[in-house]
Order: C-alpha cells, then sequence, then structure tokens
C-alpha cells in the first residue's frame, strides 16, 4: 500500500529529476551554454522562431539535443529489457544481455564494419534478434516444464560462441581491429537524429508491450508453475515477453554498443522504491535507467574532454561499486 501511494510522487519526482538533468546536459561542453538559453533555443525550434544565436542553436539542437534524448532512450530500454529478465529468469543478476543479444549484436556490427556489406546499424539489429530466435529455438526443441532454464543455458552457451567468433574476427582482420573494439564498448558519440528517429519508436513500442504484460510478470515472479495455477499461459508469455524484451535490447545496442550494468542496476534502485509490482516498477526502471545513462555519458564527453570515454566502460566503472553497495544495503529489496 505504502509503495502504490508513493509511486505516483516518486515517478513525478524522477521525471523532474530527468528533465532537470537534460536542461543542463545540453549546456555542458566545450560550449557552456545557460540552462535558460538552452530552453529558449529549444523554444525557438519548435515554434520555427528565429533563433538569437545561430552557432549555439546548432549546437544545442543539432549536436547535444538528440544524443541526449538518445540517451534517455536507451537507457529506458535497456532498463525495462532488464526488469523483465530478472523477473522471468527469477534471477537478481538477469540483465538484457542474458539470452545472447549482446553476442549476436556484436557479430553482426563486426561483419559490417569487416565487410561493409551494410550499415553497422542495420547488421548488430540483425543479428541480436537472430541470436535471440536461435536461443529460444533451441530451448524450446528441448521441451518440458524447465523450458526457461534451458534459455538461460543456451543464451550461454551461444553467447561464448558468438564472442569466440568475433574474437576470431578480430585477429584475422586486424585492420579493423580499432573500428570494432570501439563499437564493442559502447558510446554514443556521432549519434543524432536519423539514430533517434529509427531506435526510440521500437524502444517505445517494446517497452509500452511489456508494461501491458504487467500482470503475467506478476505470476511468473512467483514461478512457473503458481503463474499456471493461476491460468495464466506459460509458453505465450514467455514468447511475448523475450520477443519485445530482444526487441528493445537489440535496438538499444545496435545504435549503442555493447553498454553494461545499466540493465542490471536501474530494476534492482527501482524495485527497492517502489517494490515489485511491473506496473510499477517499468516505468521506474525506464526513468532511472534513461537518468543513468544520461549522466553517465555527460560524463563522458565531458570529464577527459576533448577526449571521449567509451560509455560502456565507464558505466562498467562505475556500476560495479554501486551494485555491490546496493547488495550491502538492500539484499532484501533486491
Amino acid at each position: 500500500m505504502r509503495y502504490r501511494h508513493n509511486a505516483v510522487y516518486l515517478l513525478a519526482m524522477l521525471s523532474g529529476a530527468l528533465v532537470i538533468v537534460l536542461t543542463l546536459s545540453l549546456g555542458m561542453g566545450a560550449v557552456a551554454i545557460p540552462p535558460g538559453q538552452v530552453l529558449s533555443i529549444i523554444a525557438q525550434q519548435l515554434t520555427h522562431a528565429p533563433a538569437a544565436s545561430s552557432a549555439e542553436a546548432t549546437i544545442v539542437w543539432d549536436f547535444r539535443l538528440a544524443r541526449a534524448l538518445l540517451a534517455v532512450c536507451i537507457g529506458a530500454g535497456l532498463a525495462v529489457a532488464g526488469a523483465t529478465y530478472q523477473s522471468l529468469f527469477r534471477n537478481p543478476l538477469a540483465d538484457p544481455f542474458i539470452i545472447g543479444a549482446s553476442g549476436g549484436a556484436s557479430l553482426g556490427a563486426a561483419l559490417a564494419i569487416i565487410t561493409g556489406v551494410g550499415p553497422v546499424m542495420l547488421l548488430a539489429f540483425a543479428g541480436a534478434v537472430a541470436a535471440v530466435i536461435l536461443v529460444y529455438a533451441i530451448a524450446e526443441s528441448s521441451g518440458g516444464r524447465s523450458s526457461t532454464v534451458h534459455l538461460v543455458l543456451a543464451g550461454a552457451a551461444l553467447s561464448t560462441l558468438l564472442s569466440s567468433a568475433v574474437s576470431l574476427l578480430m585477429f584475422l582482420y586486424d585492420r579493423n581491429l580499432h573500428e570494432i573494439f570501439a563499437w564493442l564498448m559502447g558510446g554514443l558519440g556521432g549519434r543524432s537524429w536519423p539514430h533517434l528517429y529509427s531506435t526510440a519508436p521500437v524502444i517505445l513500442i517494446g517497452s509500452m508491450g511489456l508494461w501491458t504484460l504487467a500482470r503475467p510478470l506478476d505470476a511468473l515472479t512467483c514461478g512457473e508453475e503458481a503463474a499456471q495455477s493461476l491460468g495464466l499461459d506459460i509458453r505465450r508469455a514467455r514468447v511475448l515477453i523475450v520477443g519485445l524484451s530482444a526487441l528493445v535490447t537489440a535496438a538499444a545496442v545496435s545504435t549503442s554498443g555493447i553498454i553494461g550494468f545499466v540493465g542490471l542496476l536501474a530494476p534492482h534502485a527501482a524495485r527497492m522504491l517502489v517494490g515489485g509490482a511491473h506496473q510499477r516498477l517499468i516505468p521506474t526502471s525506464a526513468l532511472i535507467g534513461g537518468l543513468l545513462l544520461l549522466l553517465a555519458d555527460d560524463l563522458a564527453r565531458t570529464v577527459a574532454a576533448p577526449v571521449e570515454l567509451p560509455i560502456g566502460i565507464l558505466m562498467s566503472l562505475l556500476g560495479a561499486p554501486f551494485f555491490l553497495w546496493l547488495l550491502r544495503r538492500g539484499w532484501k529489496a533486491i
């Protein structure tokens, strides 16, 4: 009851914090722009009014805003996928990459970089989706009621195989080593409006779809036998949850590369704040995930300027100690 009463206020506070951080982020960089001017530029662009300073308007609108919104979108998507996988597998260490999405995306991106047969983003997306479909097909072919366990095992095995394939390609095509390695470390450098337009709708639709599955997810948290006794179609629910989570993860990772810990940390923090009911957990995780990745991107592009740090490395350096702190402070809540 306490969680239900506080959830609306908490979501409002997180939304306000996200807007504030987003506004401050747009003013950060080599050219510092005050928050008031940032808001004025955005208002002018939205109303098609003439901008007071075309250079600053270009910096905010063309270079920073799309990247910041993309960071929020990707962070939210990874957090939602992490929350649903943790419930589906009943494993607090489950993350969005648990059934092979990262390995498939990495292989697709590596092949795109080496061969040049298509856009890196498109092949990474196709690789992630194909890997998850293959993992699910292997798990379902085993039959029985333990197919959720088989999903994890098949995902771990296929992830190892795909990672080895990527390592082999990096060894054989060392001229592309730097480009592949940079993609694997994750980052949003060079991303703009076209990336946002192609990524955001997929993540939004997939996340909303998972939110509509809140009640099946609540039932699955109690175990498959308990969920089945409540009348839930386990196989149908699993297909929908895995499919939508994989779609969200594939869209995120194909744009940003591999970024860990967001899908692990955000759901745990949200669960400590609003409890385990997915109607509240999923939107809270999305807001926390978007806020986390936005802050990480701000650090990545400013802390060692003019050099931009990979977000994947930065999230690992910041996320691992924070996760250990969460475990120490709130193990029962997790």
